[in-house]
């Protein structure tokens, strides 16, 4: 198979699942590695599919999508973590929607540009991802473990 076509938004219900167990080690490589939580699900479950892309690729969708967040994304986060004691919880909750509608605008950059990019034969996307940000695998594998532990 040589494009992603047959990939559609269901990917990112299963990747909100991924989420949804691993929360805390996704938030804690976002705030402290600067890593893209959607991207890093991604990675998890094209490996799962064992659909590789190559560093190239991954270098490429990680510049694309950090333009567009860093315009859109990151600022209004920002935003929202500073207004948080300022505002009524329904208030802020709304904030919380308006993040969430914007990370899906961000998944469904991604898909698009992941639907031109060939599969390559060998190497896992994790630790691909991962190593943009000189992260080695086994450190992820420590810092998940640790979380799971305290959580």
């Amino acid at each position: 198979m040589s494009h992603v076509n047959h990939f559609d938004a269901n990917l990112w219900q299963t990747c909100d699942s991924l989420y949804e167990k691993g929360q805390l080690l996704y938030l804690k490589l976002q705030d402290d590695y600067g890593l893209n939580v959607n991207l890093l699900l991604l990675a998890q479950w094209l490996d799962e599919q064992h659909y590789y892309l190559s560093d190239q690729d991954w270098r490429q969708l990680s510049e694309q999508v950090e333009t567009w967040e860093q315009k859109v994304l990151k600022p209004y986060r920002r935003l929202r973590k500073l207004s948080k004691h300022n505002l009524a919880e329904a208030e802020y909750r709304q904030m919380l929607e308006v993040e969430l509608m914007l990370e899906r605008k961000s998944q469904g950059m991604i898909l698009r540009q992941l639907r031109q990019l060939p599969d390559e034969q060998g190497q896992a996307n994790l630790p691909r991802y991962l190593g943009l940000f000189q992260i080695e695998i086994d450190k992820y594998h420590q810092l998940a473990q640790t979380l799971i532990r305290q959580g």
